[in-house]
């Protein structure tokens, strides 16, 4: 089984549109870190994410606005023998992405903020009280950095990946 690794906005943008969750890590100015599941939207290199106004995570965000954020699609167990433990492995795709927290306050890009959430979630966007806009922190990440893995491949899985990423560049 082989594992394909590269820096392609495509490729991670593929992980991304197909994920529901992400995973974004963050560390405390002491380094202490802290990995937390998010819902999110994508338009155009750029994460949105929403949370709570404020509270420890916010308090995290202010003193170190670098995060590093994960996605993973795909997740399926794999083997190349039944018999042989070591050649079970996760089939996976997965995409990292990493830039600094700028937090939304404008009530109108808020709240198109939260209807491409909304879309990526239900399909649709929504109306929302000035309550719900108001009481609510928006997370704008441009992405400074991207990159993808496909992991547990067959060789000729790989090979088309390769084969795939040579012909896009």
């Amino acid at each position: 089984m082989k594992s394909y690794q590269n820096h392609s906005r495509e490729e991670a943008e593929k992980v991304i549109a197909d994920s529901k969750v992400c995973f974004v890590g963050f560390a405390d100015t002491d380094g202490t870190p802290y990995v937390l599941p998010m819902n999110f939207a994508y338009h155009d290199g750029i994460i949105y994410l929403h949370s709570a106004p404020d509270g420890s995570l916010i308090d995290i965000v202010n003193r170190n606005n670098r995060v590093c954020i994960t996605f993973s699609v795909g997740e399926k167990l794999v083997h190349q023998h039944p018999e042989v433990a070591c050649s079970y492995r996760m089939r996976s795709d997965s995409a990292i992405c990493r830039g600094k927290v700028e937090f939304v306050e404008d009530v109108a890009a808020k709240t198109d903020i939260m209807n491409l959430t909304m879309k990526h979630y239900a399909g649709r966007e929504f109306t929302y009280s000035s309550p719900a806009i108001n009481n609510v922190k928006i997370w704008k990440i441009v992405v400074d950095s991207f990159s993808s893995k496909s992991l547990g491949l067959t060789h000729k899985e790989y090979l088309a990946k390769k084969e795939n990423h040579l012909n896009n560049e």
